[in-house]
């Protein structure tokens, strides 16, 4: 069970680039998401996400003995969900385009690619926690960018 919920549904084996498609499917999911139970579902599945993709990874590592193989996921759908927490958060009556939702994802998927400052920081503890941590660190800078762009452009 934790080998399907940390390849987020077996997502973790599509090639090449797990993680982008993993980012990929997590975006679309969050859309849905959104539009039916609004943020505070978002938040929900982010918090679930963060506790069972923690325990996951914790479970594969040991069982695999491998530190963040790259199937495994499940660290890039909680930090692709925290970078469009904003776009569910913002008032509807802005009108957000789905441009922004698209900006979410490249700006995530360059920041979990190159690393840079915190997030290679919390990537190179090479614990289970840090698996998923720098996600969410590269979750939340995509998240602050967002909502600079929204307000630039609005």
């Amino acid at each position: 069970m934790s080998h399907l919920l940390s390849t987020f549904f077996y997502v973790g084996y599509l090639r090449p680039a797990p993680g982008t498609w993993g980012s990929l499917v997590a975006l679309i999911i969050a859309y849905i998401i959104v539009r039916y139970t609004g943020h505070l579902g978002l938040v929900f599945a982010i918090l679930l996400a963060f506790a069972i993709g923690w325990i996951t990874i914790t479970l594969q590592a040991s069982s695999t003995g491998k530190h963040d193989p790259s199937e495994i996921v499940i660290d890039e759908v909680v930090g692709q969900w925290i970078s469009v927490l904003p776009l569910a958060i913002w008032p509807i009556s802005h009108g957000i385009p789905l441009f922004y939702w698209f900006l979410a994802f490249v700006i995530f998927r360059i920041l979990d690619i190159k690393k840079p400052s915190l997030i290679g920081w919390a990537d190179r503890k090479n614990t289970p926690l840090s698996v998923i941590l720098d996600d969410v660190i590269a979750g939340l800078a995509t998240a602050a960018v967002i909502c600079l762009a929204i307000l630039i452009t609005k």
